[in-house]
């Protein structure tokens, strides 16, 4: 075995694409940081009216 071979990449344990995890985990924080700014928008609207 070659002192620079990665172990790790004989048995690999899952073989999805990456790219596709990401594109799902970063839409996923974009809708809930846009759904926790959109509350506080209501929240701020509704108390000028009180």
């Amino acid at each position: 075995m070659n002192e620079f071979e990665n172990p790790f990449e004989k048995d690999v344990q899952c073989k999805r694409n990456d790219f596709n995890d990401a594109v799902v985990a970063f839409v996923a924080s974009f809708v809930f940081f846009t759904l926790i700014f959109v509350i506080a928008t209501v929240v701020d609207v509704a108390g000028k009216f009180s």
